[in-house]
């Protein structure tokens, strides 16, 4: 079960190329953030561009069970009237976030210093992952957690009654944790400190800033050193989410890989601290340009035109940039096995704990598809079978991660003979229209029956 239906199989093979504009749905990190801060503000926040993923749509309901007027106006236009920071009501019930890692950390930092208590769960995958990664540096502002072993959901969490202001260094890079610890030192007096040895997606500042938060980032010999002053009154917005870069990669990867294709890709935000792919892949030779670049909200955006590139070569990615590209590694993956040569990753423990191993699933599933892959703990490499060399004819697990679903679907647009993927059910949470728009474009993608 995929945890939203009934298993999905789908199967993609070579076809034509891929032709015409890829219009992607709203940023995800953006949308979650959105909800949230326009729920912790006193008056009403209006968003357009939301992304009606499912993941996005289990955060507004949270917010609707924490006592904020959640609206939807028409397609991705909703206005949240929000509670004020410390407003938040105690849920009548469970809260559910489906698939969503980034909506229950943000949620868990978001109540972590009001004094109700919360639980929750969510789809099989999320009650697989760790949620001591944040609950751990939340128990630091006084909040209270119990859960099942491991720290997994379903969980419960007790806010602090009188929370204490809290200087976290991040041991390992992740935008999730830092957003749960700036959300919970909204509520607690003085400042909360967060300091991160790598950056990571800054969504979260950036908004705070927006919404009138007293926020700051220090440049140190200990890093990135953001420091916000608890207990503001956050004003409403007016917030138009840009397009988002990680579902943007699947359209421009399959481009890339796919014999004669050029796609185009509009309105994508380029947050440096989530472009890492882009740079990678135009370091590998890709034939990717930047159309029509502007500012939209506070954030850098671009048209992106993606051709396709056979002269692409493997290479090595530096370990520093997989903090700005962390969910792209899976489809980072299967552009490097249509690459001519090796391309190395390192430094990506966090793809241990993601929606799924994505280390182990896309190397199981490569392998089945005849390529090369070695891995360890923290990295692996893929040998590049050159343009077209794919063996492909694999039925590949998703194991419940939508990332894992679509790259191995855009590996069998450009393999020798088709791929399948075993559920691509979860594929919904984060890009609901990933189906139609890459049948537009003309990839054929096939739902097949289970024999």
């Amino acid at each position: 079960m995929s945890g939203h239906g009934d298993p999905v199989p789908m199967t993609a093979r070579r076809g034509p190329p891929l032709k015409g504009t890829a219009r992607i749905p709203g940023d995800k990190s953006i949308s979650h953030r959105s909800l949230i801060l326009g729920a912790l503000s006193v008056g009403e926040t209006r968003i357009t561009g939301l992304l009606e993923g499912q993941d996005v749509l289990d955060t507004a309901s949270a917010m609707a069970a924490f006592g904020a007027e959640v609206t939807q106006h028409g397609p991705g236009e909703w206005s949240v009237h929000g509670v004020g920071v410390g407003g938040f009501g105690e849920p009548d019930d469970v809260i559910d976030c489906g698939n969503s890692g980034t909506g229950v950390r943000l949620i868990m930092g978001a109540m972590a210093t009001t004094p109700i208590t919360v639980t929750f769960t969510g789809d099989a995958s999320l009650r697989g992952r760790p949620m001591a990664r944040v609950t751990d540096p939340l128990a630091l502002f006084g909040t209270r957690s119990v859960g099942r072993a491991g720290g997994r959901l379903p969980m419960t969490l007790v806010g602090a009654a009188e929370p204490l202001p809290v200087r976290y260094t991040l041991p390992v890079p992740s935008a999730q944790v830092k957003s749960a610890v700036l959300l919970a030192g909204l509520n607690a007096p003085g400042e909360t400190v967060v300091i991160e040895a790598e950056a990571t997606r800054d969504h979260t500042e950036r908004m705070l800033a927006g919404f009138g938060a007293e926020i700051s980032t220090q440049v140190t010999a200990e890093g990135r050193v953001i420091t916000l002053v608890g207990r503001p009154e956050l004003r409403p917005q007016a917030i138009a989410v840009p397009r988002d870069p990680s579902s943007a990669a699947f359209p421009v990867c399959a481009a890339l890989i796919t014999e004669g294709s050029d796609v185009l890709v509009p309105n994508i935000g380029l947050n440096p601290t989530r472009a890492g792919l882009f740079q990678t892949l135009r370091e590998m030779g890709a034939n990717l340009t930047y159309e029509n670049e502007r500012e939209e909200g506070g954030e850098p955006v671009a048209d992106l035109r993606a051709r396709f590139s056979p002269e692409m070569k493997g290479i090595e990615v530096p370990p520093e940039r997989a903090a700005s590209m962390i969910d792209e590694y899976p489809i980072l993956s299967l552009v490097a096995a249509c690459a001519e040569g090796r391309t190395e990753m390192r430094g990506v423990r966090e793809l241990r704990v993601k929606e799924s191993d994505r280390i182990a699933a896309m190397a199981d599933g490569l392998r089945a598809c005849g390529v090369t892959v070695e891995d360890g703990p923290d990295w692996w490499s893929v040998e590049g079978r050159g343009p077209g060399g794919v063996p492909g004819g694999a039925t590949c697990a998703t194991h419940l991660d939508h990332r894992i679903a679509m790259s191995f679907l855009c590996l069998g647009l450009a393999s020798k003979k088709p791929v399948s993927v075993d559920d691509a059910g979860p594929i919904a949470t984060s890009f609901p229209v990933f189906e139609p728009l890459m049948r537009a474009l003309g990839a054929h993608l096939d739902r097949t029956n289970r024999g």
